[in-house]
C-alpha cells in the first residue's frame, strides 16, 4: 500500500532538550495507529512535531510522498494535515456553523456532514463556542480538522476528561470515520483498551523511541504487553 506518512530517523524537542532521540514511523494510506505509552514518553511531541511546532534537529518527514520538513505549521495544514490537540483550539467567541466555515476547504467533508456525524452540534450550530460542553467542544475540534479535508487526521487525547457517554459518542464517530471514511489516522491516547479497538496498528513509545509495534487486535490480546509497557491489565472490549 501507499505511506500516507513516513518519518525517518526524527532527533526533536524543545529548546535544547530533546524528546524524540532517533523515531522512524510509516503509516499507510487509510490506516490508523493508536500511539500510546506512559506519559512524559514522548506521544504528544511526536504528533507536535509532525504539525512543526517543536524544534526538529535532524531527520526527515514525508506526507504523501511529498518532503514537508521545512515547512511551516500553516504551510503543512495545507498540504494536507488536520489537528486536534489537547487545548482543542476552537474559536469561542464563534458560533459553531462559524467554527467550521471559517477554516473550511473544497472537499467532500463541509459543516452538513460534521453535523450528520455530531447531531449534537447540530442542534447547536448556533450556539457559541463557549456555551458548549466539554464533549460538545471535542467535537467541535475533530469537525473543524475534518471540513479541512485533511490527507492525514492527528488526535491527541480526544478522549480526556470526558463524561463516559460522551466518550462514547465520540468513539462511535471516529469508528465511522476510520472504518467507513477510510481517513488516515494517527490517535494518542492514554485509554488504550478504548481507542485499540477503532484503529488499525498500533505502537507504544517509552523515552521517545517506538518500543512495540502490532496490530491492535492483536495488542488487546496481549495483556502481558500491555502490563509491562503501560501499566494497564488485559484490554476489554468497549
Amino acid at each position: 500500500m501507499t505511506e500516507i506518512l513516513r518519518i525517518e530517523n526524527l532527533r526533536a524537542g524543545y529548546g535544547e532538550a530533546v524528546v524524540l532521540p532517533d523515531l522512524s514511523l510509516a503509516v499507510e494510506q487509510s490506516q490508523s495507529l493508536a500511539l500510546l505509552g506512559r506519559n512524559g514518553m514522548g506521544k504528544t511531541t511526536l504528533v507536535n512535531t509532525i504539525v512543526g511546532v517543536t524544534r526538529r534537529f535532524s531527520g526527515k518527514i514525508f506526507l504523501d510522498g511529498n518532503d514537508i520538513t521545512s515547512l511551516r505549521p500553516d504551510q503543512r495544514a495545507l498540504t494536507g494535515i488536520g489537528w486536534v490537540p489537547q487545548e482543542r483550539n476552537i474559536f469561542k467567541s464563534l458560533t459553531v456553523t462559524e467554527n467550521l466555515t471559517a477554516v473550511a476547504t473544497p472537499g467532500k467533508w463541509d459543516a452538513a456532514r460534521v453535523f450528520e456525524m455530531f447531531p449534537r452540534l447540530g442542534e447547536r450550530r448556533n450556539n457559541l463556542g463557549n456555551q458548549l460542553s466539554g464533549g460538545e467542544q471535542q467535537m467541535l475540534a475533530v469537525g473543524r480538522a475534518l471540513v479541512l479535508n485533511p490527507k492525514l487526521l492527528l488526535l491527541d487525547e480526544p478522549l480526556e476528561g470526558l463524561a463516559p457517554i460522551i466518550v462514547d459518542e465520540l468513539l462511535a464517530a471516529l469508528r465511522r470515520i476510520i472504518a467507513e471514511e477510510k481517513i488516515s489516522a494517527i490517535l494518542v491516547e492514554q485509554n488504550a483498551q478504548k481507542i485499540l479497538s477503532v484503529t488499525d496498528r498500533a505502537a507504544i513509545l517509552e523515552r521517545g523511541m517506538i518500543v512495540h509495534e502490532a496490530m491492535s487486535v492483536d495488542l488487546r490480546k496481549q495483556p502481558q504487553v500491555l502490563e509491562s509497557y503501560l501499566g494497564v491489565g488485559k484490554a476489554k472490549r468497549a
